[in-house]
């Protein structure tokens, strides 16, 4: 079950502030392939091992945020900045 509306709407990166949206289904498939077969660090500089059920971007396409069980987890260190590769679909 996703977010609700009206909660997304008031949620943004905090630390840039910028706002979110859900990923995209194939976006999340990408992001879940790149977990499972790299190295991929949170801004914290931990390892990435778990899989996302579901996940918010900023609408910058800068950093991925983690949604479980519709709490999404808004920790600075926990996002998950993109870098090359990471997530191509926003911008094909």
């Amino acid at each position: 079950m996703p977010i609700k509306e009206d909660l997304l709407q008031i949620l943004c990166c905090p630390i840039t502030k910028i706002p979110v949206r859900m990923l995209e289904p194939a976006e999340l498939e990408q992001v879940n392939h790149q977990i499972a077969t790299t190295k991929v660090a949170n801004v914290g500089g931990e390892i990435v091992e778990r899989p996302l059920d579901e996940g918010l971007i900023t609408e910058n396409d800068q950093t991925i945020y983690r949604v479980t069980a519709n709490i999404p987890n808004m920790i600075p260190d926990e996002g998950i900045p993109v870098v090359t590769d990471l997530l191509s679909l926003t911008n094909s």
